[in-house]
C-alpha cells in the first residue's frame, strides 16, 4: 500500500496553486517567446503597468515562479514550513497569515516601483515583474524566530551555527544578491524587506492568540510582548541597542497615529509567564505553551538522564546488598506531544540539526 502524504488542507492547496499557475505562466512564456522582447504575463502576475486591469494579481503574483530552481525552493519552503505552522497555529489562522505575508508586500512594492517612475520617468520600474514566493518564504522565517527563538541550528556538521532569529537577515542578503541575477528580478529584494516587516507586524501586534485553559488570562489577546520576539532579536548583539533605539522611536510615532496599541503590563506578563498558545481553543493543541514547557522538559529529561547513568554504573557495595532505594516519591517526565516532539527533535541530516542553549541564549541577552 502506497504511503499516504499527511499535508494539511491550507498546505495543500497552496501547493497545488503554485504548482499550476507556474506550468500556466511557463506554457504562456514559452508560447509567446520571442528572442527581440520579454514574455510577460501580466493577468497572472504584478506588473505596475499592465495589470492595474487585474486586480487579483496582488494575490496570484505570490504563487508563481519564474524558473524551475525557485519553484524547487518554494515547493519545499511551503510544503515544510505550512505543515509546521499550519499545525500549530489551525488552517484558518494561517490562511489569514498567508493573506497578510502576500498581499501587503506585494502592495507595498507596486507603490515603491510607481514613485520610482514618478521621479525618474523611466519605465523600466512599472515594467518590472512582481512575483515568487519570497514574501512567504521570509515571512516563514519569522514566525519560526517567535516560535522558537532560543533554538540554534547547526548546518553542515558544525561548520556554522547559529539561533533562529538570526535567518531572517541571512535571507535578505541571500536574496540581495541573486537579484543581480536572472533567477530573481529587481523587485526581489522590496518584497523581502517588505515581507520581513508586514509579517512581524502582524505577529507582534495583530495576530490573535488564546490563554491556556489553567490560566486566569482573558479569553484572547493580540500580538505576541515578549522581549525574545522584538524586532532588535533579529540582528547581532553589538547592533541591537541602536535598532532597539531606532524601532522605539517609529513605535511611538505609530503609537501617535493611532496604527498600533501599546502593550499593557497584563500583556507582557501573559507574555513572560507563557500563557498563551499560537493555536485557536477549537484546535485543541497548545502549541504556545507546549513549546515553552518543551524548553524545560527537555532539560529535566538531561537531568534524568544524567542521574540514571550514575546509579546504574556505581559498583555493588562488598556485602552484596542492593542500593537502598529513596523513600520520596518516584519522578517520572510526561510524554512529550507531537508539537514537543517536533520542536525538540534533533535530525541527523546532510543540512544539520537544531539544539538549545539556554546558556548562550542569557549570555546573548546579557550582551544585548
Amino acid at each position: 500500500m502506497a504511503p499516504r502524504l499527511n499535508i494539511p488542507p491550507v498546505t495543500r492547496i497552496i501547493l497545488v496553486v503554485l504548482l499550476l499557475q507556474s506550468v500556466l505562466s511557463a506554457a504562456v512564456r514559452y508560447r509567446q517567446w520571442s528572442a527581440h522582447s520579454e514574455i510577460v504575463v501580466e493577468w497572472l502576475t504584478l506588473i505596475p503597468q499592465l495589470s492595474l486591469f487585474y486586480p487579483w494579481t496582488f494575490l496570484t503574483a505570490t504563487l508563481v515562479e519564474n524558473n524551475i530552481f525557485t519553484l524547487a525552493i518554494a515547493g519545499l519552503t511551503l510544503y515544510h514550513g505550512g505543515k509546521y505552522l499550519e499545525r500549530a497555529w489551525s488552517s484558518r489562522e494561517f490562511a489569514k497569515f498567508l493573506l497578510v505575508a502576500s498581499l501587503i508586500p506585494n502592495a507595498l512594492t507596486f507603490l515603491v516601483l510607481v514613485t520610482m517612475f514618478t521621479i525618474t520617468r523611466n519605465e523600466r520600474w512599472t515594467l518590472t515583474t512582481i512575483a515568487g514566493t519570497i514574501p512567504l518564504q521570509i515571512s516563514f522565517l519569522v514566525a519560526f524566530s517567535q516560535l522558537v527563538p532560543a533554538h540554534t541550528v547547526t548546518l553542515f556538521r558544525g561548520v556554522l551555527s547559529m539561533r533562529v532569529p538570526r535567518f531572517p537577515l541571512l535571507y535578505i542578503g541571500l536574496v540581495t544578491v541573486l537579484a543581480i541575477t536572472p533567477l530573481l528580478t529587481s523587485a526581489s529584494l522590496l518584497l523581502a524587506l517588505f515581507g520581513l516587516l508586514a509579517s512581524w507586524t502582524y505577529l507582534r501586534f495583530y495576530k490573535t492568540v488564546f490563554p491556556d485553559l489553567d490560566s486566569s488570562q482573558p479569553t484572547s489577546m493580540r500580538g505576541d510582548a515578549s522581549e525574545t520576539f522584538a524586532f532588535a532579536e533579529f540582528f547581532p548583539g553589538p547592533m541591537k541597542p541602536f535598532v532597539a533605539v531606532v524601532t522605539d522611536q517609529i513605535f511611538n510615532v505609530l503609537v501617535a497615529m493611532r496604527i498600533c496599541t501599546p502593550f499593557s503590563q497584563d500583556d507582557i506578563s501573559a507574555a513572560h509567564g507563557g500563557n498563551f498558545i499560537q493555536r485557536t481553543a477549537h484546535g485543541g493543541v497548545r502549541a504556545e505553551a507546549e513549546r515553552r514547557r518543551a524548553l524545560a522538559l527537555k532539560v529535566l529529561d538531561q537531568r534524568l538522564h544524567a542521574a540514571t547513568a550514575g546509579s546504574s554504573s556505581a559498583p555493588r557495595s562488598q556485602s552484596g546488598q542492593p542500593p537502598v532505594q529513596p523513600n520520596g516519591p518516584t519522578i517520572q517526565t510526561q510524554p512529550q506531544s507531537n508539537t514537543q516532539a517536533a520542536m525538540t527533535s534533533q535530525p541527523a541530516t546532510v543540512l544539520g540539526e537544531t539544539n538549545y542553549n539556554p546558556d548562550q541564549d542569557h549570555n546573548e541577552r546579557g550582551d544585548s
